[in-house]
């Protein structure tokens, strides 16, 4: 029998892990903006105001992956599945850098969030988020980087490489399952099972896959991004760089040449997290980003 999957029904289950008070289910809904062609980026939106923030997942993770940061927090505000990620469509050139992302990132923040006070992007959608900076600099009026800069490569993101090099099919959810908790020893299985329930599909045959697409075969290896430290520099607003402190993919010297560039930059440490801050630390995460509201 296929696995019966809804999406909007593991909220509670966020909140008790937490501790976070919970009254019913949050206003949230699945919206679609068509990005090119017939390809449609998909967003959940929280809330019912205008969007006062915008919230870009890593590479290989989708829009549920801020679900517990969104209830602590609180705000009106959208959390995007990035191309090739989630419910969004997938590329046919499988190209899902931060440049070719940013693109279609812009034309769904002027549909659904044309004014948000900050954009947060954790890993690939941090590098995403300043691509975007500088494409559509109007629509970023605060940058937060979670556990990315474009100091990024492959030796510093290995685990994260080798977990997305794993295998495409698995003959079973516990199966899924085991292979993501064994690489991610900070967080709690029941945190794991929800994460997978959402990232994960049945298949006919009841097996199971991954929702994201990948790069092609020889085209998964990571580019060099330092043209994005330009970028960064030429950013007008406020940055904040939130780093998980048992995390290997932001260094010491990445701190130290975010701070020549940007000598105003917010640096935020998590004590017990690390590369995925919102799953490991969730309600401290919440509290830096609210930080950028109240100053």
């Amino acid at each position: 029998m296929p696995y019966r999957y809804d999406e909007f029904g593991l909220f509670a289950e966020n909140a008790t892990e937490f501790g976070l008070p919970y009254d019913g289910p949050p206003a949230v809904s699945r919206q679609f903006v068509v990005t090119d062609g017939d390809r449609a980026v998909s967003a959940l939106r929280w809330g019912s105001g205008d969007p006062e923030l915008v919230l870009l997942h890593g590479g290989a993770q989708n829009a549920h992956t801020w679900d517990t940061v969104c209830l602590a927090l609180k705000r009106p505000l959208i959390a995007v599945d990035l191309p090739g990620h989630g419910h969004s469509d997938h590329r046919g050139d499988h190209a899902y850098w931060p440049r070719e992302n940013a693109a279609a990132i812009e034309i769904v923040l002027r549909a659904l969030a044309p004014d948000p006070r900050a954009v947060v992007g954790m890993s690939l959608g941090g590098l995403t988020a300043v691509a975007l900076a500088a494409r559509a600099p109007d629509l970023v009026h605060a940058l937060v980087l979670v556990d990315v800069t474009p100091g990024v490569d492959e030796k510093k993101a290995s685990s994260i490489v080798q977990f997305i090099n794993g295998p495409e099919k698995f003959a079973s959810l516990d199966e899924i399952l085991e292979r993501t908790i064994a690489f991610n020893p900070t967080r709690s299985e029941s945190s794991l099972r929800r994460g997978v329930m959402h990232n994960a599909i049945e298949q006919t045959d009841g097996s199971w896959r991954w929702r994201y697409d990948l790069p092609r075969t020889g085209e998964n290896s990571l580019p060099n991004w330092q043209s994005l430290w330009d970028d960064i520099s030429a950013y007008p607003g406020p940055v904040t760089l939130v780093r998980g402190a048992d995390s290997p993919v932001v260094s010491d010297e990445d701190v130290a040449e975010l701070r020549r560039r940007r000598p105003d930059a917010v640096v935020e440490v998590v004590e017990g997290a690390g590369h995925s801050v919102q799953g490991d630390r969730p309600l401290e995460l919440a509290r830096i980003i609210e930080g950028v509201f109240t100053g």
